[in-house]
């Protein structure tokens, strides 16, 4: 496949683009797909295979780094460049990635275990440092890997084998993490929403910088149902879809949130009682990450997950750690050279020729 360049949107400039067109079967491997039957894994792979040619990039300027865990099998099935690296280390394998060749698009696979213990540290620090790469962090509450243990994310309370009388950990938000380590992108979807996790993918890889989408996914062995609130029939009760400029309002239109003057906290009101003027409208690019982080806490994180907004909760702009990183070297080899040139000039031949 030949290439070329032309401009593409900021998070994947300077790339070279793919003068023939690519379906999704130039990026399904030739490898076996080893998931429990019925596993969300599975859905979000068909999604992000099928979304991969839409972005008209040869998938060998493509590289999936993962860790450990069910999701971190993904690099075996993206016929693309990719690496199973080591447990809760792919954060800083995908940073080196991505300052050493920019002419990559760096994608990061990892679950709430593998992202949020082991590797914890490294994910707020790839935030804080807006390095550019996209991650996929697939939340199931739960180790499913290694059979079913409390993860950071599972429910305080809940029974697992590491927890016969419940877990006494209070868990992790991972938006609202990623909101307090100044990510420039934080986004959540559901593995069974194609659509909407096809656009938010999208936006994720537009974005120039560390881009977290959190993918709610479902383990039916371990932890089936952890979001049947989400996905059930009532499901338009509980689920509010961010649109950026739009009001925040669920249910038919029938909920909205409303945003205190004082304290900033967010309530669910009735739409028709409080008048739509009166609806909280989403803007994702406020440099402020004030209003989405309130939003990221309207989930309560029992097991039910009341009032959980999906979409896009933050997408501002700030230089990039590996663009930064790479215009140092540069300054730092003309430096060297104008340095090399005075040395010469100080150690050099004598000008003077005495007879």
């Amino acid at each position: 496949m030949t290439t070329t360049t032309s401009p593409l949107p900021d998070g994947l400039a300077g790339l070279p683009l793919a003068t023939t067109s690519s379906a999704r079967g130039d990026f399904v491997s030739e490898a076996e797909v080893r998931w429990c039957p019925g596993c969300g894994d599975y859905a979000v792979l068909a999604a992000f295979q099928s979304f991969l040619p839409s972005l008209g990039i040869p998938r060998e300027n493509m590289v999936v780094v993962s860790g450990i865990g069910c999701s971190s099998r993904f690099p075996y099935y993206v016929d693309t460049y990719g690496m199973h690296s080591i447990h809760g280390r792919a954060l800083p394998i995908a940073t080196g990635i991505a300052v050493a060749r920019p002419d990559l698009t760096v994608w990061v696979v990892t679950g709430d275990g593998d992202a949020l213990s082991i590797g914890g540290n490294h994910l707020i620090h790839a935030l804080r440092r807006n390095v550019n790469c996209t991650i996929l962090l697939f939340n199931n509450r739960i180790y499913g890997l290694t059979k079913g243990q409390y993860s950071p994310t599972s429910e305080q309370g809940k029974v697992t084998k590491s927890s016969p009388v419940g877990s006494p950990d209070y868990p992790f938000n991972p938006v609202s993490l990623a909101l307090g380590a100044e990510a420039t992108f934080v986004a959540r979807a559901i593995d069974s929403d194609r659509a909407g996790l096809t656009e938010i993918l999208h936006a994720a890889a537009a974005h120039r910088g560390a881009a977290l989408v959190e993918i709610y996914q479902n383990c039916p062995i371990f932890n089936d149902g952890a979001y049947a609130t989400l996905k059930g029939a009532e499901s338009g009760d509980h689920l509010i879809r961010l649109v950026d400029g739009e009001p925040i309002i669920w249910a038919q239109g029938n909920r909205g949130l409303t945003r205190d003057p004082v304290s900033g906290a967010l309530s669910p009101v009735d739409v028709a009682e409080a008048g739509i003027d009166h609806i909280v409208r989403h803007d994702a690019t406020r440099e402020d990450p004030s209003l989405a982080f309130a939003l990221s806490r309207l989930s309560d994180l029992t097991a039910r997950i009341d009032h959980t907004p999906i979409g896009i909760f933050r997408r501002v702009d700030r230089p990039t750690y590996d663009d930064v990183v790479r215009e140092q070297v540069t300054v730092a080899g003309d430096r060297q050279e104008a340095a090399r040139a005075l040395q010469q000039v100080l150690v050099g031949p004598d000008p003077w020729t005495i007879v």
